[in-house]
Protein backbone atom coordinates (compact mmCIF):
# COMPACT_ATOMS: atom_id res chain seq x y z
CA UNK A 1 0.00 0.00 0.00
CA UNK A 2 1.05 3.59 -0.51
CA UNK A 3 3.48 4.92 2.09
CA UNK A 4 3.68 1.53 3.70
CA UNK A 5 6.67 1.22 6.09
CA UNK A 6 7.35 4.93 6.37
CA UNK A 7 6.15 5.11 9.95
CA UNK A 8 8.44 2.24 10.89
CA UNK A 9 11.30 3.96 9.11
CA UNK A 10 10.61 7.18 11.04
CA UNK A 11 10.54 5.19 14.25
CA UNK A 12 13.83 3.50 13.39
CA UNK A 13 15.36 6.89 12.55
CA UNK A 14 14.25 8.33 15.87
CA UNK A 15 15.55 5.28 17.68
CA UNK A 16 18.88 5.59 15.87
CA UNK A 17 19.20 9.27 16.77
CA UNK A 18 18.36 8.56 20.38
CA UNK A 19 20.92 5.73 20.45
CA UNK A 20 23.57 8.06 19.02
CA UNK A 21 22.66 10.65 21.66
CA UNK A 22 22.95 8.11 24.47
CA UNK A 23 26.27 6.86 23.11
CA UNK A 24 27.57 10.43 22.89
CA UNK A 25 26.56 11.08 26.49
CA UNK A 26 28.32 7.89 27.59
CA UNK A 27 31.50 8.90 25.76
CA UNK A 28 31.39 12.39 27.30
CA UNK A 29 30.79 10.88 30.76
CA UNK A 30 33.72 8.46 30.28
CA UNK A 31 36.04 11.27 29.13
CA UNK A 32 34.93 13.52 31.97
CA UNK A 33 35.55 10.78 34.52
CA UNK A 34 39.02 9.96 33.23
CA UNK A 35 40.13 13.53 32.44
CA UNK A 36 38.70 14.75 35.73
CA UNK A 37 40.61 12.12 37.71
CA UNK A 38 43.75 12.97 35.74
CA UNK A 39 43.38 16.68 36.52
CA UNK A 40 42.70 15.91 40.17
CA UNK A 41 45.80 13.71 40.22
CA UNK A 42 47.83 16.55 38.66
CA UNK A 43 46.45 19.20 41.00
CA UNK A 44 49.29 18.83 43.48
CA UNK A 45 51.94 19.12 40.77
CA UNK A 46 50.21 22.07 39.08
CA UNK A 47 49.82 23.82 42.42
CA UNK A 48 53.49 23.26 43.23
CA UNK A 49 54.57 24.62 39.85
CA UNK A 50 52.38 27.69 40.34
CA UNK A 51 53.90 28.34 43.78
CA UNK A 52 57.39 28.12 42.23
CA UNK A 53 56.29 30.54 39.49
CA UNK A 54 54.99 33.00 42.11
CA UNK A 55 58.25 32.79 44.09
CA UNK A 56 60.37 33.29 40.96
CA UNK A 57 58.20 36.20 39.79
CA UNK A 58 58.60 38.01 43.11
CA UNK A 59 62.34 37.22 42.98
CA UNK A 60 62.67 38.48 39.41
CA UNK A 61 60.84 41.73 40.10
CA UNK A 62 62.80 42.50 43.28
CA UNK A 63 63.81 46.13 43.57
CA UNK A 64 66.59 46.76 46.12
CA UNK A 65 67.58 50.25 47.23
CA UNK A 66 70.84 51.37 45.63
CA UNK A 67 73.70 52.62 47.79
CA UNK A 68 74.49 55.47 45.40
CA UNK A 69 78.13 56.64 45.57
CA UNK A 70 78.93 60.31 46.08
CA UNK A 71 81.51 62.23 44.13
CA UNK A 72 81.72 64.51 41.12
CA UNK A 73 81.53 63.41 37.49
CA UNK A 74 80.84 59.75 38.28
CA UNK A 75 78.83 57.48 35.99
CA UNK A 76 77.27 54.49 37.75
CA UNK A 77 75.99 51.30 36.18
CA UNK A 78 72.39 51.68 34.98
CA UNK A 79 71.80 47.93 35.26
CA UNK A 80 72.73 44.86 37.27
CA UNK A 81 74.75 42.25 35.39
CA UNK A 82 78.05 41.40 33.74
CA UNK A 83 80.20 43.77 31.69
CA UNK A 84 80.92 41.82 28.52
CA UNK A 85 81.79 44.59 26.06
CA UNK A 86 83.97 47.69 26.33
CA UNK A 87 84.71 49.24 22.96
CA UNK A 88 84.57 52.29 20.72
CA UNK A 89 81.51 52.62 18.54
CA UNK A 90 79.33 55.21 16.82
CA UNK A 91 76.07 56.54 18.26
CA UNK A 92 74.73 59.07 15.75
CA UNK A 93 71.28 59.81 17.19
CA UNK A 94 72.21 61.55 20.44
CA UNK A 95 75.98 61.64 20.96
CA UNK A 96 76.40 62.45 17.28
CA UNK A 97 79.40 60.31 16.46
CA UNK A 98 82.17 58.19 17.92
CA UNK A 99 81.98 57.29 21.59
CA UNK A 100 82.93 54.69 24.19
CA UNK A 101 80.48 51.89 24.92
CA UNK A 102 80.10 49.71 27.99
CA UNK A 103 77.60 46.89 27.53
CA UNK A 104 76.04 44.99 30.43
CA UNK A 105 74.29 41.65 29.99
CA UNK A 106 71.38 40.95 32.37
CA UNK A 107 70.52 37.29 32.87
CA UNK A 108 67.11 36.18 34.14
CA UNK A 109 68.66 35.97 37.62
CA UNK A 110 69.72 39.63 37.76
CA UNK A 111 67.69 42.56 39.06
CA UNK A 112 65.89 44.09 36.08
CA UNK A 113 65.15 47.57 37.40
CA UNK A 114 67.44 50.17 35.77
CA UNK A 115 68.92 53.27 37.41
CA UNK A 116 70.02 56.66 36.12
CA UNK A 117 73.80 56.64 35.59
CA UNK A 118 74.15 60.28 36.63
CA UNK A 119 72.24 63.43 37.49
CA UNK A 120 70.91 65.30 34.48
CA UNK A 121 68.08 66.03 32.08
CA UNK A 122 66.42 63.48 29.80
CA UNK A 123 67.20 65.26 26.54
CA UNK A 124 66.43 62.39 24.14
CA UNK A 125 64.00 59.50 24.22
CA UNK A 126 63.36 57.10 21.35
CA UNK A 127 61.68 53.70 21.17
CA UNK A 128 62.67 51.48 18.23
CA UNK A 129 60.65 48.31 17.48
CA UNK A 130 62.56 45.25 16.39
CA UNK A 131 63.28 41.57 16.86
CA UNK A 132 63.94 39.58 20.03
CA UNK A 133 67.31 37.95 19.38
CA UNK A 134 69.33 36.48 22.21
CA UNK A 135 70.56 39.39 24.36
CA UNK A 136 73.85 37.54 24.92
CA UNK A 137 74.83 38.88 21.49
CA UNK A 138 76.60 42.22 21.98
CA UNK A 139 75.33 43.40 18.57
CA UNK A 140 71.67 42.68 19.32
CA UNK A 141 70.96 46.43 19.68
CA UNK A 142 71.11 46.66 15.87
CA UNK A 143 68.15 44.31 15.51
CA UNK A 144 66.21 44.08 18.77
CA UNK A 145 63.50 46.28 20.19
CA UNK A 146 65.19 48.99 22.24
CA UNK A 147 64.79 52.35 23.92
CA UNK A 148 67.56 54.95 23.65
CA UNK A 149 67.68 57.50 26.48
CA UNK A 150 69.93 60.52 26.11
CA UNK A 151 70.96 62.40 29.26
CA UNK A 152 72.59 65.83 29.42
CA UNK A 153 74.71 65.65 32.56
CA UNK A 154 74.49 68.18 35.36
CA UNK A 155 78.23 67.69 35.95
CA UNK A 156 80.18 68.34 33.86
CA UNK A 157 77.35 70.56 32.61
CA UNK A 158 75.99 69.54 29.20
CA UNK A 159 78.07 66.36 28.77
CA UNK A 160 76.04 63.78 26.84
CA UNK A 161 75.52 60.21 28.04
CA UNK A 162 73.41 57.59 26.27
CA UNK A 163 71.66 54.58 27.80
CA UNK A 164 70.11 51.97 25.52
CA UNK A 165 67.65 49.47 27.01
CA UNK A 166 67.54 46.35 24.84
CA UNK A 167 64.94 43.58 24.85
CA UNK A 168 66.18 40.00 24.55
CA UNK A 169 64.96 36.55 23.54
CA UNK A 170 62.80 36.24 26.65
CA UNK A 171 62.40 39.93 27.49
CA UNK A 172 59.47 41.19 25.45
CA UNK A 173 58.66 44.43 27.20
CA UNK A 174 60.63 47.54 28.13
CA UNK A 175 58.84 49.76 30.67
CA UNK A 176 60.38 53.26 30.93
CA UNK A 177 59.48 55.32 33.99
CA UNK A 178 60.85 58.62 32.75
CA UNK A 179 59.94 61.12 30.03
CA UNK A 180 61.78 63.63 27.87
CA UNK A 181 62.92 66.81 29.70
CA UNK A 182 62.55 65.15 33.10
CA UNK A 183 65.37 65.72 35.61
CA UNK A 184 66.80 62.52 37.12
CA UNK A 185 69.19 61.98 40.00
CA UNK A 186 72.10 59.55 39.97
CA UNK A 187 70.86 56.10 41.00
CA UNK A 188 67.18 56.98 40.54
CA UNK A 189 65.00 54.22 39.11
CA UNK A 190 64.28 54.89 35.46
CA UNK A 191 62.92 51.68 33.90
CA UNK A 192 62.22 47.97 33.97
CA UNK A 193 63.08 45.32 31.37
CA UNK A 194 61.17 42.11 31.88
CA UNK A 195 63.42 39.01 31.85
CA UNK A 196 66.85 38.54 30.23
CA UNK A 197 68.13 41.63 28.43
CA UNK A 198 71.01 44.07 27.88
CA UNK A 199 71.88 47.69 28.70
CA UNK A 200 74.41 49.72 26.68
CA UNK A 201 76.02 52.89 28.05
CA UNK A 202 77.51 55.43 25.61
CA UNK A 203 80.20 57.75 26.98
CA UNK A 204 82.40 60.54 25.59
CA UNK A 205 85.75 59.39 24.23
CA UNK A 206 87.60 61.15 27.06
CA UNK A 207 85.69 59.36 29.83
CA UNK A 208 87.92 57.36 32.20
CA UNK A 209 86.63 53.77 32.26
CA UNK A 210 86.64 52.26 35.76
CA UNK A 211 85.50 48.69 35.00
CA UNK A 212 86.96 45.72 33.16
CA UNK A 213 85.53 42.94 31.05
CA UNK A 214 83.90 40.30 33.20
CA UNK A 215 83.13 42.63 36.12
CA UNK A 216 79.80 42.15 37.86
CA UNK A 217 78.12 45.49 38.41
CA UNK A 218 75.21 46.66 40.56
CA UNK A 219 72.74 49.16 39.15
CA UNK A 220 72.95 52.56 40.81
CA UNK A 221 76.06 51.56 42.80
CA UNK A 222 79.00 50.33 40.71
CA UNK A 223 81.08 53.12 39.14
CA UNK A 224 81.52 52.57 35.40
CA UNK A 225 83.43 55.71 34.48
CA UNK A 226 84.51 59.20 35.45
CA UNK A 227 83.77 62.11 33.12
CA UNK A 228 86.54 64.55 32.28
Amino acid sequence: MKHSGKAAAAALKLIGLSAAGVLLLLVVAWLAAHIGSFIVGMAGLLGGLWVLFVIFTFYFFRDPEAAVPTGKNLVVAPGHGKVDTIDTTTEPEFLGGECRRISIFLSVFNVHVQNAPLMGRIAFFKHSPGQYLNAMRADCAKYNENVLIGIEAGEPMGTKIGVRLIAGLIARRIVPWIAQNEIVQRGERISLIQFGSRVDVYLPLNAKIKVQLGDRVVGGESILAELA
